[in-house]
Formats: C-alpha cells, sequence, structure tokens
C-alpha cells in the first residue's frame, strides 16, 4: 500500500471528492450515525487526505469555530469527520493526518478541539481531555449545558493557546445536529 496524502481547502475538493468523503464517513458509521448534518459541519476548512488509486480511504478536517474558555473566546481549529475505511486502518494513516491536522491547527489557531469516543489515538498526538463542564451558546447567548459531551472533548494547545486549565467550562456556539 503506498497512500498519497494531500490537503487542501473545502473549495479546492470537487463534486467527487466530496462524495468520496461522505461515503467514507458513512461506512464508518454504518449505523445512520454520520448525518447530513455531520458533513455539513466537516466543510469549509482544510482538509486531508490519504488517497489509493484515486479513491478517499482516510479523511480529517479542520474548521474555524469559536470556543470560549470560562467566557474568554478562543479562535478553535475544529476537528471534524475523522474516519478511516476499516481495510485501512491499524496502518498509520489517521495518525499521518492527524500530525499534518495538528501542524495546520499550530499554524492558523490559538487552540485545536475535537468531541471524539476514541481518545487513545489523540492523546498519543499529544492531544488533551477536556475535565470541565461543556456548554453551547444559542443564538440568543443563552447557555445549554451539554453533560453528554463532557468526556468527550479534547483539545490541542498551540503556541498561542492562552493560559488554560482544562477543568474550565468550555463553550461552543449552537449548530443544527451535534454541537460538538
Amino acid at each position: 500500500m503506498n497512500p498519497c496524502f494531500r490537503e487542501c481547502p473545502t473549495e479546492e475538493l470537487g463534486t467527487a471528492a466530496l462524495a468520496q468523503i461522505l461515503d467514507l464517513c458513512r461506512a464508518c458509521w454504518p449505523d445512520g450515525d454520520f448525518t447530513t448534518d455531520d458533513f455539513d459541519h466537516a466543510l469549509g476548512g482544510r482538509h486531508f487526505l490519504a488517497e489509493l488509486d484515486g479513491r478517499v480511504v482516510s479523511h480529517a478536517s479542520v474548521v474555524p469555530r469559536r470556543l470560549e474558555v470560562d467566557g474568554r473566546p478562543v479562535r478553535t481549529g475544529y476537528v471534524e469527520a475523522v474516519a478511516t475505511l476499516p481495510p485501512f486502518r491499524r496502518q498509520g494513516l489517521a495518525s499521518r493526518l492527524m500530525a499534518g491536522v495538528s501542524l495546520h491547527i499550530g499554524a492558523a489557531y490559538d487552540m485545536g478541539a475535537l468531541s471524539t469516543g476514541e481518545h487513545s489515538l489523540y492523546e498519543r498526538l499529544g492531544w488533551r481531555r477536556w475535565t470541565g463542564e461543556t456548554w453551547a451558546r444559542g443564538r440568543d447567548g443563552g447557555r445549554t449545558r451539554t453533560s453528554d459531551e463532557d468526556d468527550g472533548i479534547m483539545v490541542l494547545a498551540t503556541p498561542q493557546t492562552p493560559a488554560l486549565r482544562l477543568t474550565e467550562r468550555l463553550t461552543c456556539e449552537w449548530r443544527p445536529g451535534d454541537v460538538w
């Protein structure tokens, strides 16, 4: 196996590549857990792809989000749609993509963040679990507690990251589908 790795903004992906990414994510979450909203959340940023024979076999994207740490806004590169087709797992593809993701976040954002139920891949790459409460801020400015996400948020510090305590309150903006 000799995959080709590339990165590009959403606007440089053609319709065929976007369709492959959607198919890849749906194959990785076959119970319908990857929704149209989830796909929309992965667009509008930078994509990291591993391709084999012209087929996307692994993907991750970074989109801009504004998170608040204890009320302080932090420019965040938020990681979405990390997926590798089952036959290509455990071969280092996601690790290699996430290394590129981390470099991009370090160059362009104050902090990285993601939501996951699989912590080990990210912990090996320097991501840390957020241990404080999670919240979402609505359009009206009100906050809603998202306690089901408390153990799933991970962050990556960058050279620009302000002083953080991982026990502080972390708030994201509201969006359709999964807010985190």
